[in-house]
């Protein structure tokens, strides 16, 4: 049976917005509202997965090493199903990294993967994001998007998008959830 997600982005969402200024594991900074919004999103019946640009990697500002321990740390304070990122960047300084990739959004390659990984219910998932690339990933796989104005939000688009809902952070897009599920 198919299972219905709810594709978070990291920066501005689940943690702080604060730009390529984390560099280390000391900076990376909860909202204090996640875990109980990942309870929520989980009680309704969605898996709670991340999706994240992380390019800081491939500009050498910190190392996939520790990029995937701050994934750990955002996984055992949330709760949350699953984490992909994507640690390239076409303008990096890391070779490694340096690339375009299918998986650097809005190109679709995380959500691919957490759909052969998982067995995702497209039809009945949202992309949650504060960045227009979230909205056009969404929009790209065709699920519902809902920007949120925690992080970036509406004053910081970096280009036009057409969200389904805005909202002001993932504690009223998951009070939404559960009114909109407690009509079902």
């Amino acid at each position: 049976m198919k299972k219905k997600a709810i594709f978070l982005d990291r920066d501005g969402v689940i943690t702080v917005e604060r730009g390529y200024a984390i560099s280390s594991i000391d900076e990376l900074e909860l909202y204090p509202f996640t875990a109980k919004c990942v309870e929520d999103i989980k009680e309704q019946g969605y898996l709670a997965i991340v999706i994240t640009n992380q390019s800081a990697v491939a500009k050498g500002l910190y190392t996939e090493d520790d990029l995937k321990h701050m994934n750990q740390l955002v996984m055992e304070q949330t709760g949350i199903d699953a984490l992909y990122y994507c640690p390239h960047h076409p303008q990096g300084i890391v070779p490694k990294y340096t690339m375009v990739c299918n998986c650097r959004k809005p190109k679709t390659g995380m959500i691919d993967q957490a759909c052969k990984d998982y067995d995702i219910d497209l039809d009945n998932s949202y992309m949650v994001g504060d960045r227009a690339c979230d909205i056009i990933l969404g929009q790209n796989v065709g699920i519902k998007t809902v920007l949120l104005n925690s992080g970036y939000g509406e004053s910081g688009l970096e280009e036009d998008c057409s969200p389904d809902m805005i909202m002001d952070d993932l504690r009223e897009f998951t009070d939404y959830l559960i009114r909109y599920r407690s009509k079902d």
